[in-house]
């Protein structure tokens, strides 16, 4: 039933789930995404609660004006005689959230890795806010942040020194870097913690602690390599919420992630792409729709001929 629920939901705008919302007496905040709330509303809400209206056509969720920050082209990456990236060409798009799923080994952090510098190609060219990656790093990185998935962290600093530390190696300004940190240990529950050694965190506050670490310098452009590994649903769930409010400011981020509905809640666009091929992409919608599914997990396994969490 939970299915056919969500199906109708779906069906509406906006306003007309926040009003489900109100009258259900489920809090929902103003910057969520309508996938996000679609999924929360299908866990309380019965069919009856749902008005019956025509569907709404397909709107692509990328303007049509709007100018791509990254441009790849012909990315190749090699090493020795094994391929982890083949003629990938793409575009991502000034302030969207994209999504690039794919199972272990098939190429999403060597991707990311090469969009930072710290790998480089073996051919082709990455052109991120205009600058070319293998010869304007220096500019990149003052824009880009970057949420790795091993957490980089000084395990016998705090939570507040490892931010503050970073935050000085951005040249951060003290009285922002305050402000910053006070305000992201709060959205991200680490507030109570922050004066404990990271070295007795928990993966999942390891991870929340990576990200904060990533976003302390306010990057225009944020990568974020499975930033929710090793986190219970609940806390998972909290850090979606916040990286949707990420898009409320205007940022570009790029996802890598093994949670489909992850990608499907929270992406504009999303990029299959297994054994180093770029073999799918579009709007979570766009996909389920090519191809006849009922979620992205379906598609994914339409088109790889397995599930994305096999290898873990």
């Amino acid at each position: 039933m939970s299915s056919v629920i969500k199906s109708e939901l779906e069906k509406l705008n906006k306003k007309e789930l926040f009003e489900i919302a109100t009258l259900r007496k489920i809090s929902i905040p103003n910057n969520w995404s309508k996938s996000l709330i679609v999924e929360l509303l299908a866990l309380n809400v019965s069919i009856d609660n749902i008005p019956k209206i025509k569907p709404v056509p397909l709107i692509h969720r990328i303007k049509t004006d709007s100018a791509p920050i990254i441009v790849i082209k012909d990315l190749a990456k090699k090493f020795e005689d094994i391929t982890a990236i083949e003629n990938l060409n793409l575009e991502i798009i000034e302030g969207e959230l994209f999504s690039l799923l794919g199972p272990n080994g098939a190429g999403k952090t060597t991707t990311i890795n090469i969009l930072n510098g710290i790998m480089k190609p073996t051919k082709g060219t990455i052109s991120i806010a205009g600058f070319d990656v293998t010869k304007n790093l220096d500019a990149i990185k003052k824009i880009i942040g970057l949420c790795p998935q091993e957490a980089a962290v000084f395990k016998f600093l705090n939570a507040r020194e490892n931010i503050e530390l970073f935050g000085k190696l951005h040249s951060v300004s003290k009285e922002e870097l305050e402000e910053r940190t006070d305000n992201l240990l709060e959205l991200l529950g680490l507030t109570e913690a922050s004066k404990r050694k990271a070295g007795g965190y928990s993966g999942g506050m390891l991870r929340k602690l990576n990200l904060i670490i990533g976003l302390i310098s306010d990057p225009k452009i944020v990568f974020l390599d499975e930033p929710t590994v090793g986190m219970d649903a609940r806390a998972r769930r909290k850090t979606w919420e916040f990286i949707g409010s990420l898009k409320e400011k205007k940022k570009t981020i790029i996802l890598t992630t093994h949670y489909i509905e992850e990608a499907e809640a929270l992406s504009d666009r999303v990029g299959i792409i297994d054994y180093g091929k770029l073999i799918e992409l579009g709007t979570p919608k766009e996909l389920m729709k090519r191809h006849a599914t009922k979620n992205l997990e379906e598609v994914f396994l339409k088109i790889t001929g397995r599930r994305i969490m096999e290898e873990i």
